[in-house]
């Protein structure tokens, strides 16, 4: 538990860092072109090598990782800011009109994929980070608000929620006093899964050219770029995939240790 929890937070730190660094420092330009020094492979010049173009991979590396983890990060604070809160309403008039709305709309959501979601955004208003944000971020808000539902209508059956309502407090107070608080760990672990799955659905629709546009470099794009060259040149397609891969693996094990750490019942079992 405490192996995945610590290696889940490193992998996820290295690459916060790697995004916080290149934004004062990059070892070459990311977007600065070199024909001459195109496809050569790790070196001590350049640690990964080249791309067709001649462009430093660790440097694209150390940019695509600001863009990955930005699109990611605010893609699930929409998703937070918005699902929460409907969720919450949901619990709160339980068989109500408002729970059946705010269900039925999940359900819609559901119903198409992101990447259906992210092609009819940018049908309308192009690809961008933008509108790979929106669509994640849209894809996102039944998710939170599932699982805020979920928490919350396990809570307002307890003696300190009725205790709260003999009190006065009405439905909104005692969502924000005493049931957000209380299912703030599955928001917590449900964030760190949903920030991983923003990451990977980033490099997917930049992958298909719905993401971040050029120049502004990309893990999927890298990908995308290097897939002719694969044979010739590995490098070029292996330390971008090892970038996505390793630190949606670290989200994932950063996520399931919070959990086991907030969860009192399998802290109980351990």
């Amino acid at each position: 538990m405490r192996l995945s929890l610590h290696l889940g937070l490193a992998l996820t730190l290295a690459a916060l860092l790697a995004a916080g660094v290149s934004l004062l420092w990059t070892p070459y330009d990311p977007a600065a072109l070199s024909i001459a020094e195109k496809l050569r492979p790790p070196s001590a010049a350049h640690w990964f090598g080249t791309d067709h173009f001649g462009r430093d991979i660790a440097a694209m590396l150390m940019a695509g990782a600001r863009t990955s983890i930005a699109v990611a990060l605010v893609a699930v604070g929409i998703g937070m800011g918005l699902g929460v809160p409907l969720g919450l309403l949901a619990a709160a008039r339980h068989g109500g009109m408002a729970d059946e709305v705010v269900m039925r709309g999940n359900d819609l959501i559901f119903a198409f994929p992101s990447l259906v979601i992210a092609i009819l955004i940018t049908a309308v208003f192009g690809p961008s980070a933008f509108n790979a944000i929106l669509a994640i971020g849209i894809f996102n808000i039944p998710v939170f608000a599932r699982v805020a539902r979920g928490g919350a209508l396990s809570l307002w059956t307890l003696d300190f929620i009725r205790a709260a309502e003999v009190a006065g407090k009405g439905a909104v107070r005692i969502s924000a006093e005493h049931i957000l608080p209380n299912i703030s760990n599955l928001l917590i672990v449900q964030g760190t899964i949903q920030f991983s799955l923003g990451i990977l659905a980033e490099a997917g629709l930049s992958y298909v050219g719905l993401g971040a546009q050029p120049p502004t470099p990309s893990w999927g794009r890298m990908l995308a770029e290097a897939q002719t060259m694969v044979t010739l040149a590995p490098h070029v397609a292996i330390f971008p995939g090892l970038a996505i891969v390793l630190t949606v693996f670290g989200l994932n094990l950063l996520g399931d240790g919070l959990r086991d750490r907030l969860d009192p019942r399998l802290r109980a079992r351990a």
